[in-house]
Formats: C-alpha cells, structure tokens, sequence
C-alpha cells in the first residue's frame, strides 16, 4: 500500500490512534516523519498529563480544560503543517524531542 507521507503525518496528530497508525505504517528512518510523530506524541503525553489534574478540584481542572484547549490548538497546526509537508516546529512543544 502507497499513501503520501504528509496524510501519514497528518493522521499522527488525530489522537493516540491516529499516532499509532502513522507511527506503525510511516517510515521511522525518515526524518520529516520522526519529526511530527515527535510533536504529536509531545502532544498527546501532555494532554494525558492534563487528564491526571482534572482529578484536582477545581483547579485541576482549569488547568486540564486549558491544557485540553492548547493540545487541540497544536494538533490542527501540526497537521496543517505536516499535510502541506512542511516540518515546522510547534510553539512549546517542538523543541521537546522524544522520538530521535
């Protein structure tokens, strides 16, 4: 099966399944893919992290709701920016790097 590399890239940012989609069918070695399978997996870590302080009163979950906003925010940047090809990084959370 052939599909184009941005869409691959793109669905990385679709929540963790799109992320273990791209991550199991994209090509590991190929560095705009690493790339944005680093960004979105900073992305969706960060927002797992939002969930654990939804459990806090209050708080915790101004903090989550805020989190959950700016995750959604960076995803439909991230695949914009991965459907157009481009590899540019995301603000916060694209000098974090998980994945090589």
């Amino acid at each position: 099966m052939n599909i184009n590399k941005n869409i691959l890239a793109a669905v990385a940012y679709i929540t963790w399944i799109g992320f273990f989609i791209a991550y199991a069918m994209g090509d590991k070695s190929d560095p705009f893919m690493r790339h944005h399978l680093n960004q979105a997996l900073v992305i969706d870590l960060a927002g797992l992290i939002g969930g654990v302080f939804a459990v806090i009163p209050l708080l915790g979950a101004l903090v989550a709701g805020v989190v959950n906003i700016a995750g959604f925010i960076l995803d439909i940047m991230g695949a914009i920016s991965a459907y157009q090809g481009r590899r540019d990084p995301l603000p916060v959370v694209g000098d974090i790097h998980i994945i090589g």
